[in-house]
């Protein structure tokens, strides 16, 4: 159940109680979130068995120790000494104790003998086919070690950092490197011009600095497999494995012979083939050693480029889970590489050559890892980091099988058929196109449904493998767009493709709903997800009119595999309708939504809820529910003590049901609930009154803390946590009444416990209900219409909220997608949110958001046309074409298509062979793009998908209307779109030519959305250390959140986004305890992870950059500290702009570093520039903005310019005095400011007096300039950050304590926390609650 939300924010469902489903999604009931605890922290003391040390003697180099752990495998030792600088040239070997060889796949604890100080020899083995290509494949990587085009090109799960640009290498060292004093002199703090406040120029080239350490040093001119391969027979008989060619630095031609006995020079020559060994042979058992004597060259390279590589922060090199493409991208120049060469043509992917039998059979790897055991702590980080690993080797696999089907590389499985409705099947993946094949969809909106139905289905298949119910299966999947296409994979279920569906499926539709069958064991199983999913059990009509009952929407199928397992698929309806989406004849919905224009037609009539909406709704209902129930409690304590032994008229004539017999648990009731509602008849056309004006309206009381305002609410929990928790014979009817009339009131299923479902099969075309549940079909579909009513008139005014009080704040495209679906808003709603923004009275402090949402609208409607446009150009013009599109989409030049002037140009031979692959032919149709015609499909689309009104004809008036940078409309299109750029300066703005040429597209990148399979564990590790650091127990919240990151790296390995949120808190937590080394190193490894796991510009990337510059201000490390945010602030203009609330905080810092190193000017353009954004986006009377006026005042202070001074520092005073009164503390600070300010006044005008009366002979009081101490920087630097520091005695933290309580309660009580202090005293959340899910 905690799917959807971010890592950064602590996930309370609604204090649990009325949520069983965290318990219930846990079957086995061990790691509860609460009672499990200390049998947790009991466990994990067992995983971290202790740690031993071996000694380690490989040939030829001294014994080394290395630190091991028992449940390592043999395997990793083998890893570690392949990576090791004086070992890294090893592949072919064992690992031996006592001459006895150890078998790689056991676990170290497991083999006899094995202990403290053991000493493993390497002893190198005789090669085999496999294992000499795992040796040439290994060196070729070691070659390429600091190359980064594997990184530009986006495999093998490389990706950029450019980190350690600014930090000059690693920040641990440089830090005692740098004597502390001289370093004021060097630093040089101006930065380029296109960093200062206000200015217009947005180049691109920085995305990207040069880092020296990539300048390749070349040790091969060329290694690649000989022409003389395979070797013939009788070579094979003298142990012969293959033949290499080479062509050193030194340009010597030489051929190598691979043997079972490592590797020679042999006599062939390109053209004469003579395999004897040459004289001398250098038979050495690996090829460094071979190269290393034939050419110096290559030893002193190879030995140099190995220490680069390991000095390498090893961030920088892990390979990350799934796969990052950058949009970006330099000229890299294309070199021979037998291994690439190799790999494209087979269907190699990751170390499939390691595993017998060649393909994988994902289904079988996906299924057997979820069967894995998961009673205890080491079973489930085990099983759950099976899992995750094979959900990452699929989603690659995955990928690479759809651009292969795309591209052609793959015959169809019904290859007669046209195009678009073939089928393939590659490494054991079945690949579908998201077209409507033989009209599935045509009621449901042709091609626009099959293109919406695979996201869907994807968020079914990841809801219920969040569940994780044993025995009921999903197929992985992967929903790949690439080129204009959509493709689906899936894993295979064995046996479904000998028969046909219909015979396959035993539950469920395959016509959405004429046929239905059911089935007794799906209906158990699916019942287990019917409470954490909230779907409700419900029957249906078949074609004999026979009623067949379900636990999921109709077209969810039940298919048992051959392997006897159950599986569901085609989950696309997983979660209820959005009305607001789906016009119904005859059907009204709530006024809050036809207020706000809705029915809306869309494009399809899949439209759902999301889940994060639909537990937000329950989570209302639930707050409604309590408190109906309290109001009719304090009514009948009223009514008894007034002697009235009846209800009030309150009760309704269906009220007087009988209690249910005692025998029924409330668990069976909740079954039976069909049964009981019917007692209900005349009471259900009043249920749903009580609520109605506040169903949507939010203004309802419930926003406070409801203990506090409504007296029964206490009384209410008990009660109907009594009723739920015994079989209810205890309790008076009365009260069963009470809560019977609230069941009543909110929608409930059962009458004796709140528990809202939805019937997902409501308004589904073609689905009948049975007669005898019509009373219940028609309250669902209240309840339908309410949840609709409550993301228009609840959700989207909160996300507005959010964003006015700074929690919530975007900067990009892809942070506003996730904080819509943080709170359950479609992206569907976006023209909705950008008119309410509009209509609110504060829309000046939305500006940033709405700047946004307009940018994100444009670039999505652009990518709706541009992938319509992809698909019928053909491969050779695909670069043309997409620099047509973005010259119409982006630049001023009235662009004309450039048709390539084809490199081939005899056209005759090549009309035969049409229609090959998908958009072939030679269609030139694209060409004829123009930019008014595209922006008139822009503001059409907006219109027709988001219904919003757009006023522009191009790029320019959008620019001038909205405010919107070109730069980042690039940014947004590209990332969206797949494409890859040359990074240089594009000239948008010629009206002479066109801004992008084919030669500056690069390349198209599959854009892939996967499940991500969660650390459930480790996630409660880390909530609880947050809410432990929330309450002020630092030192506990520390030990937690180490414990979590422990379990994270065992669950994700070394790089995941949950890992570096992870990190960023505990560097916070470090800075706090004035841990400052650990601070930095541990935010280090933040930064360095966000730039590769989620993108060098990523809006979280940012935020990890300027953390990072304030624990380098703190080390004293000013000039990297500058650096840093210099790089931030670049990131930041080019992401979103200047005009963006986080820049006044960014600006700040700067101005802050600046006025520590005496910068006085720079200093105060960006802390003047921060004043200005802070008053526009704060309000000019927000503490935000005194604080701001203080620290411009301080830098006119530092300059002498006291009147200057005065001036900011007064306005500073007033808002203290207005906001927090007179003797709030901030106040008389800054009154003493004043006086200090006034008399240094004083002192200098007296100074000049006395200079202009006596001339030269005055005699002068020396003044006193002080620079500022680094101390009261970092103090003021702390402040704008949200950090206070806390003395850590015993005493201090007892008040703490007190004083957060104390918080709390003036928090509850109503009075905002704002007028205490500017910062709460453990601001720990970072302002940005980044999501993880970065699906």
């Amino acid at each position: 159940s905690i799917t959807g939300h971010s890592v950064d924010t602590v996930v309370m469902n609604g204090g649990g109680a009325h949520n069983p489903s965290e318990e219930e999604s846990k079957q086995d009931g061990a790691g509860d979130t609460d009672g499990g605890e200390d049998s947790n922290e009991q466990e994990v003391i067992v995983i971290q068995d202790t740690g031993f040390t071996v000694k380690i003697q490989a040939p030829g180099t001294e014994p080394f120790d290395l630190q091991v752990s028992p449940q390592e495998m043999v395997q990793e030792i083998h890893q570690v000494l392949m990576d090791r600088e004086d070992t890294c040239h090893r592949t072919c070997f064992s690992l031996q104790l006592d001459s006895n060889v150890l078998d790689n796949f056991a676990e170290l604890k497991s083999i006899e003998g094995l202990q403290e100080g053991s000493l493993l020899k390497v002893v190198e083995e005789p090669y085999t086919v496999r294992e000499a290509r795992i040796h040439v494949r290994h060196i070729r990587d070691l070659l390429k070690g600091l190359d980064p085009s594997d990184a530009y090109n986006g495999v093998d799960c490389n990706s950029l950092s450019f980190l350690s640009v600014f930090t000059d290498g690693d920040l641990g060292d440089s830090g005692k490197r740098k004597k502390k004093g001289s370093e004021l002199e060097q630093i040089d703090c101006t930065p380029p011009e296109h960093i200062l406040p206000g200015s217009k120029e947005r180049p691109l080239l920085p995305l990207q600095p040069q880092n020296k350490d990539w300048k390749p040093m070349q040790c091969l001119k060329v290694l690649t497999m000989s022409g003389w391969n395979p070797p013939p027979g009788n070579r094979k008989m003298h142990g012969d494995l293959m033949y290499l060619y080479m062509v050193t630095v030194e340009e010597r031609h030489i051929s190598i012979t691979a043997s079972t006995r490592g590797f020679y020079l042999n006599q062939s020559t390109t053209y004469t083939f003579n395999p004897k060994p040459a004289n001398p042979s250098f038979l050495s058992h690996s090829l460094v050693e071979l190269l290393s004597q034939i050419s110096p060259a290559f030893k002193k390279n190879f030995t140099a480029l190995q220490k680069k590589r390991v000095q390498r922060h090893p961030f920088e090199r892990i390979a990350t889970p799934f796969q990052v493409y950058s949009w970006t991208a330099p000229q890299v120049d294309h070199t021979m590489d037998c291994v690439r060469a190799e790999d494209a043509y087979t269907s190699r992917l990751g170390y499939e050559e390691h595993i017998p039998g060649q393909t994988r059979d994902w289904n079988e790897e996906l299924q057997t890892t979820r069967e894995l055991a998961r009673k205890n702590l080491p079973d489930r980080l085990l099983r759950e980091r099976a899992i995750f690993k094979v959900h990452s080797d699929f989603a690659a696999a995955a990928t690479r099988g759809s651009m292969a089907v795309i591209d052609g590389n793959v015959m169809a499985i019904n290859p007669g058929e046209e195009t678009r409705m073939q089928m393939f099947i590659w490494n054991n993946i079945f690949f579908s196109l998201g077209f409507d094949v033989r009209d599935h969809y045509r009621e449901l909106g042709g091609d626009a449904a099959a293109h919406a139905a695979p996201t869907n289905d994807l968020n079914g298949v990841r809801a219920y493998g969040a569940v994780d119910v044993e025995g009921l299966y999903t197929l992985g999947t992967v929903v790949v767009d690439y080129r204009g296409y959509r493709v689906t994979a899936q894993s295979i279920i064995p046996g479904i493709l000998e028969r046909e569906q219909e015979q396959s499926v035993i539950y469920g539709s395959i016509d959405f709903g004429k046929t239905v069958v059911s089935h007794g064991k799906y209906l158990e199983l699916l019942e287990r997800t019917s409470r954490p999913l909230k779907v409700q059990r419900h029957n249906v009509l078949n074609e004999k009119d026979e009623s067949m009952e379900l636990c999921s929407s109709v077209e969810c199928k039940g298919i048992i595999g051959n392997d006897g397992r159950h599986y569901i698929l085609d989950l696309l309806r997983t979660f209820p309708p959005d009305l607001n989406f789906l016009p119904v004849e005859g059907e009204e919905l709530s006024p809050e939504s036809v207020r706000e224009g809705f029915p809306r037609q869309h494009r399809h009539r899949l439209a759902c809820l999301r889940q994060e909406l639909i537990e937000a709704f329950v989570e209302h209902r639930y707050l409604l529910f309590m408190k109906m129930a309290a109001l009719q409690l304090m009514q009948q304590k009223a009514n008894k003590e007034s002697k009235l032994a009846t209800l009030t008229e309150n009760s309704s004539p269906g009220a007087a049901v009988p209690a249910l017999p005692s025998t029924e648990t409330p668990d069976a009731s909740a079954e039976s609930s069909e049964t009981s509602t019917e007692t209900l008849t005349d009471a259900n056309s009043d249920a749903a009154t009580p609520i109605e004006d506040n169903n949507g309206e939010c203004e309802s009381p419930l926003e406070g803390k409801a203990e506090d305002i409504i007296p029964g609410l206490a009384q209410a929990k008990e009660l109907a946590e009594s009723l739920a928790a015994e079989d209810g014979s205890g309790i008076d009817p009365k009260s069963r009444e009470v809560v019977l009339n609230a069941c009543k009131a909110v929608g409930s299923i059962s009458n004796t416990s709140f528990d809202i479902r939805f019937n997902p099969d409501i308004f589904s075309p073609g689905v009948r209900f049975p007669e005898d549940s019509a009373d219940d079909i028609q309250k669902q579909k209240q309840l339908l219409k309410d949840a609709g009513a409550f993301m228009v008139s609840c959700q989207i005014p909160s996300l507005v909220k959010d964003c006015l009080d700074h929690s919530a704040l975007p900067m990009d495209g892809a942070t506003l997608t996730e904080a819509l679906h943080q709170r359950g808003i479609n992206v569907r709603y976006l023209g909705n949110v950008l008119a309410f923004v509009d209509q609110t009275p504060a829309k000046a402090q939305l500006e940033h958001f709405y700047r946004i949402g307009i940018s994100e609208l444009i670039t999505r409607c652009a990518k709706h046309i541009f992938k319509t446009y992809l698909q019928g150009v053909e491969l050779s013009a695909l670069s043309a074409a997409v620099s047509h599109f973005l010259n119409c989409f982006l630049s001023s030049f009235d662009a004309v298509a450039h048709l390539p002037a084809d490199e081939l140009v005899s056209r005759r031979k090549n009309r035969k062979r049409r229609n090959r692959v998908p958009g072939g032919g030679d269609n030139t149709a694209w060409a004829s793009l123009t930019p008014s015609e595209l922006w008139k499909n822009i503001v059409s689309e907006a219109q027709s998908y988001y219904h919003f009104t757009l006023h522009c004809e191009n790029a320019d008036q959008v620019v001038e209307k909205y405010g919107l940078q070109k730069i980042t409309l690039l940014r947004e299109i590209s990332i969206k779109a797949g494409i890859q750029i040359l990074i240089k300066e594009y000239n948008f703005d010629s009206r002479h030519k066109p801004a992008f040429t084919e030669e500056d597209i690069l390349n198209i990148f599959p854009v892939v959305k996967h499940v991500n399979p969660k650390a459930s564990d480790a996630f409660h590790f880390f909530q609880s250390g947050q809410a432990k650091v929330q309450q002020g127990y630092l030192k506990e919240g520390c030990e937690l959140i180490n414990e979590a990151l422990n379990l994270f790296n065992n669950v994700y390995g070394a790089m995941h986004v949950e890992i570096c949120a992870c990190l960023r808190l505990l560097a916070r937590l470090n800075y706090i305890m004035g841990d400052h080394h650990e601070a930095l190193s541990n935010q280090q490894k933040a930064v360095l992870m966000s730039e590769r796991v989620l993108g060098v510009e990523h809006p979280n990337t940012i935020q990890e950059y300027m953390h990072l510059a304030l624990y380098c201000f703190a080390n004293g490390q000013l000039s990297t500290a500058l650096k840093l945010l210099y790089r931030a602030r670049y990131l930041m203009l080019m992401v979103c702009g200047e005009d963006h609330p986080e820049m006044a905080l960014l600006d700040s810092n700067i101005g802050l570093v600046l006025h520590g190193v005496m910068e006085y000017d720079l200093s105060l353009r960006f802390l003047e520039n921060a004043l200005a954004i802070n008053s526009k986006y704060h309000g000019p009377r927000s503490l935000k903005v005194a604080l701001s006026h203080h620290l411009v005042a301080r830098v006119y202070e530092s300059k002498a310019e006291f009147r200057s001074a005065l001036q900011q520092e007064k306005e500073g005073y007033t808002i203290y005095k207005n906001q927090v009164g007179e003797a709030h503390e901030k106040t008389k600070e800054s009154s003493e400011y004043l006086k200090y300010l006034t008399q240094q006044a004083v002192a200098l005008q007296r100074t000049m007096n006395e200079i202009y009366k006596n001339g030269s002979n005055a005699s002068i009081m020396p003044l006193k300039f002080t620079a500022p101490s680094m101390a009261s920087v970092l103090e003021q630097l702390n402040i704008i950050n949200g950090i206070i520091f806390i003395p850590l005695s015993q005493k201090d933290l007892e008040n703490l304590k007190a004083e957060v309580q104390r918080r709390q309660q003036l928090q509850e009580s109503g009075k905002s926390v704002e007028d205490l202090t500017v910062d709460g005293p453990l601001e720990l959340e970072d302002k940005i609650p980044m999501d993880v899910n970065v699906d």
